[in-house]
């Protein structure tokens, strides 16, 4: 029997059904019109497909929660704006933060170097001795720059306990800094 998944109740049923044909077809269908409408939103390409990919990522995931009663089509779409807002208040926080992260290595760099190299040594020290799974994930993140998604999906474990991690790498570090600050006054 041919499934009409043209039929989004169908459609939708189907997909919380865990049939993958169904989610192939979704994404057949409605995948390079979220590019164009992520596009709009972006100006970039290779973002809008990330947009995109993430809202199908994240429909599968949570396919089970799909109601019946609305729009396959306005669901993309809304999720889509979602995404955007989301990618943008992420990308603000991060521009905040780096323009603070340049401001102070303008000031560690205008320093002497005999100061940088015990701050660089201190820093290298620490993240040694951090415990074995804040260190493995925390050198991931910061050394290899890989995203939390990717750490989480080498490693076989959830975001959220990437985040755990990375925010405990971070509070150890501070932590130690703190304690040794007076070593690091120029």
């Amino acid at each position: 029997m041919e499934i009409d998944f043209h039929d989004n109740s169908c459609l939708i049923k189907q997909l919380k059904n865990g049939n993958e044909k169904a989610y192939a077809y979704l994404v057949d269908t409605f995948y390079h019109r979220l590019c164009v409408y992520a596009n709009s939103l972006v100006k970039d390409k290779d973002r809008a497909e990330d947009i995109v990919q993430n809202v199908f990522v994240h429909t599968w995931e949570r396919r089970n929660t799909l109601k019946t009663d609305f729009t396959i089509k306005s669901f993309l779409y809304r999720s889509v704006h979602n995404e955007f807002v989301d990618q943008y208040r992420k990308r603000k926080a991060v521009s905040a933060l780096e323009k603070k992260y340049i401001e102070e290595m303008k000031q560690i760099t205008t320093g002497d170097d005999a100061f940088l190299e015990r701050l660089l040594f201190f820093v290298q020290r620490e993240i040694h001795n951090l415990p074995p799974k804040c260190k493995k994930i925390f050198l991931m993140s910061k050394e290899e720059g890989c995203t939390n998604h990717e750490i989480a999906e080498r490693l076989n474990v959830s975001k959220k306990t990437i985040e755990y991690h990375i925010s405990k790498s971070f509070a150890i570090l501070r932590q130690k800094a703190h304690g040794h600050i007076n070593q690091f006054t120029p």
